[in-house]
């Protein structure tokens, strides 16, 4: 079905005339996708965008009524899925929410868990992988001789994931609590104290990987990006992603499809969502 909804949006696509890249193609893949895991009703999936987007604004919170307008949509995100999870208790599937119900930790949440593990969810399944999208068709626009190994050679798909996802970082941080005292790089560090972790840093580390600002299709230690997470933080919806990426390129390459980037994007002004609101391309064959 991702097949088959991602090929019927791409023979849709005009060729030759430039359109926005995220609009068209990232969010309305990521959004289906995600539809389809909760049974979210079709014609409503807009409200999952709106909702990711305002999910992953932390920068919201500090702006006049910010706060307020935050707490409110989300309350109407709660109420939404509150609705659905209902249904589900009745007439169970093979959703995600149904799966949550059979779960002893997931079942007996309070309402702030619940908006807050759908937050997550959303956010975590919608911007990071549309953020991924952008930057195949944007980075591979900046790279052009690597793309050209990718169009000459599919085999480079599963590595050009991971490399794509190194360089673009689509959540630049998160937030952790020290739990016990230690030292990292000679910086001490107490129990209790809050640190930011700076994924966007780590996979740009040039003691890990080298010429880190260049796309590499090819780099061979590729996959050591932190973009997941790690440990027990690491994203539950990781082979997801790379299922709706592989898709994504493979029906490119199959149509022989190339994004031009038209403009220099126009990006998400967030310190965590690292993303784009607009990529303005235009297809064409090769």
């Amino acid at each position: 079905e991702c097949r088959e909804r991602t090929g019927a949006l791409l023979d849709a696509l005009p060729l030759g005339v430039p359109f926005n890249w995220v609009e068209q193609v990232s969010i309305a893949l990521t959004t289906g996708m995600l539809a389809k895991i909760f049974d979210f009703p079709w014609e409503q999936r807009d409200l999952l965008t709106h909702w990711s987007d305002i999910g992953g604004d932390v920068e919201m919170i500090a702006r006049p009524g910010g706060l307020a307008y935050r707490n409110a949509e989300l309350g109407k995100m709660g109420e939404a899925f509150a609705g659905l999870w209902q249904q589900k208790i009745a007439n169970p599937g093979k959703d995600l929410i149904s799966v949550m119900l059979k779960s002893d930790a997931m079942n007996h949440m309070s309402p702030e868990e619940f908006i807050g593990n759908l937050v997550l969810l959303i956010v975590g399944g919608n911007d990071t992988t549309r953020n991924s999208m952008s930057a195949y068709a944007y980075g591979l626009s900046q790279f052009p001789e690597e793309r050209a190994k990718l169009e000459a050679n599919p085999a480079l798909i599963p590595n050009a994931i991971q490399e794509i996802i190194r360089w673009q970082t689509p959540l630049a941080h998160m937030r952790r609590t020290v739990l016990e005292d230690t030292v990292v790089d000679g910086v001490a560090m107490k129990k209790g104290e809050m640190v930011v972790l700076w994924y966007i840093s780590a996979n740009r580390d040039e003691s890990v990987f080298d010429d880190a600002d260049s796309i590499r299709l090819d780099r061979e230690n590729a996959r050591r990006h932190l973009s997941f997470g790690y440990g027990i933080h690491r994203c539950v919806g990781a082979r997801i992603a790379e299922l709706q990426l592989t898709t994504l390129m493979e029906e490119m390459g199959k149509r022989r499809l190339r994004a031009q980037v038209v403009a220099e994007p126009e990006r998400v002004p967030a310190c965590f969502v690292h993303g784009y609101k607009t990529v303005m391309v235009e297809l064409e064959r090769y």
